[in-house]
C-alpha cells in the first residue's frame, strides 16, 4: 500500500475537499482506498459522515478513531490498538478523525529528539501514525492511503508526513497560499533529512517496521479558481503565474527553473480545479462528491454540465497521480 499526504500550512486551499473527492474517484476506478484523517479538526471525517454517525463513533469511546488507536501508547498501557476502518463503500474506508488528537502534540514533540538516542519507545510513538495506517490498510486490503493533515507545521504533521511515501501540495491562487508553499518546501526537506538521521540511529532490537519517510513531492493542485471567457480572471492569473517558479525554489530547491515555464506547461502542476459553480454546498448537503450529484440533489439544468466537468477533471487527476506513483492496479472503465 502506498501513502500520499496532502499538505500545506495555509488553510482554506481546498485540501480536505481534494482528499475527499480524490478518494471517491480512486475507489470508482477500482482502487481500494483508505483515508486517514490526521487533522485534529476532523474535517475529512465530517465530509464523509453525518453528524449522527460521528456522534456514534465518538460516543462509543472513540476506540475506532485515530486517537483511539494511539491512546494506549500515549497512556503507557500498551502499543497502538487498531480496529477495522469505517466502511464508506466496498472500496473506500476511513480512519475517523478525533478532536482529542490535538492532545498528543506535546508527546510527539518530546519523543522526536529521543529517537536520536536510540530510544525504542520514541520510535514507537513517532511511527505510530504510520503503523496505524498500514495495519488499518491491511484489514481492508487497501491499495492506497490518502492522508489528510491540518494546516500547520507542528509535531502531529511531522509524524504524519513520516508516514507518507508521497506528498501533494494543494494551493489556491492567492498570496497566502504562495507563502504557505514557501514554508512547506523547506519544512519537507528538513523533516526528510531529520528522519533519515533517526533511521541511522535506530536500535537493533526494534521489533516493528519503520517507514522510510520519503515524502516525495509529486506536485501541486490548484483549486477553486474562477474563470471567465475561457480563462482565469485577472486577479487569479497574477498568482497562478507565480506558482511554477515558487514551487521549484521552495520544494525542489531549484532557483533556476526551465525557461518560459508557465502554469500551463508546468509538469509539476497535477491539476487546475475550478470552483464548479455552486456544486460544493449541494455536495456537502447530500454527503456525496460533487461529481455524483443528481437532479434529486438539486443539480439541475446548467449544474449537470458542471457535474460532468468535475467528474472528468477528477478522473484525469486520479489517473495522473496513479501514473506518477507507478500504480500497477488495473483500473476500471472511465468513471
Amino acid at each position: 500500500m502506498k501513502t500520499i499526504a496532502f499538505f500545506n500550512n495555509k488553510g482554506g486551499v481546498g485540501k480536505t475537499s481534494l482528499v475527499y473527492h480524490l478518494s471517491w474517484m480512486m475507489s470508482l476506478l477500482g482502487i481500494k482506498t483508505l483515508v486517514a484523517d490526521l487533522d485534529p479538526q476532523a474535517n475529512a471525517t465530517s465530509a464523509f459522515l453525518s453528524e449522527e454517525a460521528i456522534e456514534r463513533v465518538w460516543d462509543s469511546g472513540g476506540s475506532s478513531t485515530i486517537y483511539g488507536a494511539i491512546k494506549p501508547l500515549m497512556e503507557g498501557i500498551g502499543d497502538i490498538s487498531v480496529q477495522t476502518p469505517y466502511s464508506i463503500t466496498d472500496r473506500l474506508s476511513l480512519i475517523p478523525g478525533d478532536l482529542a488528537l490535538s492532545s498528543v502534540e506535546d508527546e510527539l514533540s518530546t519523543t522526536w529528539p529521543k529517537c536520536l538516542d536510540g530510544d525504542v519507545r520514541a520510535f514507537r510513538v513517532t511511527t505510530s501514525f504510520d503503523r496505524i495506517i498500514h495495519e488499518s490498510g491491511a484489514k481492508v486490503a487497501a491499495d492506497l492511503a490518502l492522508i489528510d493533515v491540518g494546516p500547520n507545521l507542528g509535531a502531529i504533521n511531522r509524524c504524519s508526513l513520516v508516514a507518507a511515501d508521497y506528498v501533494i501540495i494543494p494551493l489556491s491562487a492567492d498570496l497566502f497560499a504562495i507563502r504557505g508553499l514557501q514554508n512547506v518546501g523547506p519544512k519537507l526537506r528538513d523533516w526528510r533529512q531529520a528522519w533519515k538521521k533517526r533511521l541511522e540511529a535506530k536500535p537493533a532490537n526494534i521489533s516493528f517496521d519503520l517507514p522510510q519517510g520519503e515524502m516525495l513531492a509529486l506536485g501541486y493542485v490548484v483549486s477553486r479558481y474562477s474563470v471567465f471567457a475561457r480563462g482565469p480572471v485577472k486577479a487569479f492569473q497574477r498568482w497562478l503565474n507565480r506558482i511554477p517558479d515558487t514551487y521549484r525554489a521552495a520544494v525542489d530547491n531549484d532557483f533556476q527553473p526551465p525557461h518560459n515555464l508557465t502554469i500551463d506547461n508546468d509538469p509539476k502542476k497535477l491539476a487546475l480545479l475550478k470552483d464548479y459553480r455552486s456544486l460544493m454546498p449541494m455536495a456537502q448537503e447530500a454527503h456525496k462528491p460533487m461529481f455524483l450529484l443528481k437532479p434529486a440533489d438539486g443539480a439541475i439544468g446548467g449544474h449537470q454540465s458542471a457535474v460532468q466537468e468535475c467528474r472528468r477533471d477528477f478522473d484525469a487527476l486520479a489517473r495522473r497521480i496513479l501514473e506518477e506513483i507507478g500504480s500497477s492496479t488495473p483500473l476500471l472503465l472511465p468513471a
